[in-house]
């Protein structure tokens, strides 16, 4: 936590600051209330933890993922399949709020995707869909730290952990966790780890 603050507090360095993406659904119609209350708290986390939160500029859980880290006063940065804000909003019927920065890469979902993933430091995955289960696949070939964030309230977690389980391919870097400030924490140390500081 020391070595992430001091960089913070390092202009110069700034860009050392972890990038922490939240990958999960646009579509919270299928999610209870308190994953509403959980994503906000993983936002807050990922910036009371010295982080910067990254989405994919999406509604649902990212959405208030970024609340949550404007909540805490931190930065929040979005990658949009659009083009512009106006195909953003009009297309995708995405929203712009609670974004500091908005990326408008133009390449739709696949390509956003690989452009969000590989602009983090680490991920973390909540619920999802076929869209969140890609940008997993991305970040566990890339080797990047990945964070899955467990819950009764969906089953992404364990279809995840059938995927890896019968991938044939090792990722060392794949942390199942319930408690988003615990799992925020060994992500960070996960970093740091991978970066070669001493965690």
């Amino acid at each position: 936590m020391k070595l992430i603050c001091t960089i913070q507090n390092d202009l110069k360095h700034a860009y050392l600051t972890p990038k922490i993406g939240v990958s999960s659904t646009a579509d919270g119609s299928f999610l209870k209330q308190d994953a509403y209350e959980l994503a906000k708290e993983l936002g807050k986390e990922i910036v009371n933890q010295g982080g910067i939160l990254v989405t994919g500029a999406s509604s649902g859980f990212p959405y208030w993922s970024a609340q949550g880290a404007k909540m805490a006063g931190g930065l929040s940065i979005g990658y949009s399949p659009a083009v512009s804000p106006k195909e953003h909003v009009e297309v995708y019927r995405l929203p712009l709020d609670y974004m500091d920065v908005i990326s408008f890469t133009g390449f739709g979902f696949p390509g956003r995707d690989l452009v969000f993933t590989r602009s983090c430091d680490a991920i973390i995955i909540g619920p999802g869909r076929i869209g969140t289960i890609h940008e997993f696949t991305i970040a566990y070939e890339d080797e990047k730290p990945v964070g899955i964030l467990q819950s009764d309230g969906w089953e992404t977690d364990e279809l995840l952990k059938m995927i890896i389980d019968r991938s044939h391919r090792l990722n060392p870097y794949i942390i199942f966790e319930k408690d988003p400030k615990v799992l925020v924490r060994k992500i960070m140390d996960m970093i740091r780890q991978k970066r070669g500081e001493q965690v």
